[in-house]
């Protein structure tokens, strides 16, 4: 018409469908879950177990959200997340199948020392009311007797750390009685205390008490001196020094003696409840070594490590929020 020409829109390019990357170790892990069910079913047990099918149909629902994630790829987020473990994921249930195949399907490892996977689920299946019992009267028992010595114990390394009196006459008595393990506390607790229950609480408190002392007292007493000498140029009272200065610096110590207190008052737990609680993670494991039921007693074993990990990872996410402002510095 007029010999220019005229440019015309363009229209969009279509957006192109593309499929999320498949998650290769997922997959592997859920054929190996599938490859264990197939063969708990297809390779007969040389003592009929009643729980060997319910075994085979808990492999393949495990299979299940493992395709599903596998195939959903990066497009979920729980993908990311489980993709650290994707190898720990196939080793499960390699390791779960070597174990039934030397008990089970072939008795290398002869019973009852060395149960299948199908007798600690029938153990869960039959036995939940007293396992459970045993978990809530545990907790009852470890909770209070770690919060009260983990409150007593910062308190008391607070004062030891920041005292010069404090330290004076406190530092050689934790020196001195700290290293002591808490069962050997046992007689002197169970003479003092009116039942077996008050003298456990006692000895689970002692033995997270040291640790968090001596670890807030060290953390108290290596914060620079340079901190406080800029919050008394600014005005800061003596209380101030100690809550806003004194312990957010030594919280990552104060942690440290958490951590290994939570650690030791397991073992005085279970050794208590042991010797004298009538209920109880310890004295399940007692009852079931007493009737030669290492079925049992390997369930228990399994959920203690399970409650007792579980409590670690509560405490690190713990750790994590309050040690926010320290994000990147803290390596433990």
């Amino acid at each position: 018409m007029t010999g220019i020409d005229v440019a015309r829109p363009t229209a969009p390019p279509l957006a192109r469908w593309t499929t999320p990357p498949i998650w290769s170790e997922g997959l592997a892990a859920a054929l190996v879950w599938i490859g264990a069910g197939a063969l708990t079913l297809a390779w007969p047990d040389l003592t009929p177990w009643s729980r060997t099918g319910l075994w085979a149909l808990l492999q393949f629902a495990l299979a299940a959200p493992l395709l599903v994630l596998s195939a959903a790829g990066s497009a979920w987020s729980l993908t990311g997340r489980l993709k650290p473990a994707g190898r720990w994921l196939i080793a499960l249930p390699l390791a779960l199948t070597a174990w039934q195949v030397l008990t089970a399907k072939t008795g290398i490892l002869p019973l009852p020392f060395f149960p299948p996977p199908q007798s600690i689920l029938e153990v869960y299946t039959d036995d939940a009311g007293r396992l459970v019992e045993s978990v809530v009267h545990s907790l009852a028992l470890l909770l209070p007797g770690y919060f009260s010595g983990a409150l007593f114990g910062f308190a008391i390394g607070v004062a030891v750390g920041w005292s010069k009196t404090a330290s004076y006459w406190g530092h050689p008595i934790l020196r001195f009685v700290g290293p002591l393990p808490a069962t050997a506390w046992l007689p002197v607790a169970f003479f003092f205390f009116p039942g077996a229950r008050s003298a456990s609480t006692f000895l689970i408190g002692l033995s997270t008490l040291f640790p968090v002392a001596v670890l807030t007292a060290s953390g108290v007493g290596s914060v620079l001196s340079g901190y406080y000498d800029i919050a008394r140029t600014l005005g800061a009272s003596r209380s101030f020094l100690i809550r806003k200065v004194a312990i957010p610096a030594a919280l990552p110590h104060v942690f440290v003696g958490l951590f290994m207190g939570l650690g030791a008052s397991f073992a005085v737990l279970i050794v208590a409840e042991m010797m004298g609680v009538k209920a109880g993670l310890g004295w399940y494991l007692q009852w079931a070594q007493g009737w030669a039921a290492y079925a049992n007693l390997y369930g228990a074993l399994i959920i203690m490590a399970l409650l007792f990990s579980g409590l670690i990872g509560l405490l690190f996410a713990v750790r994590d929020r309050v040690l926010a402002w320290q994000k990147g510095m803290v390596r433990w």
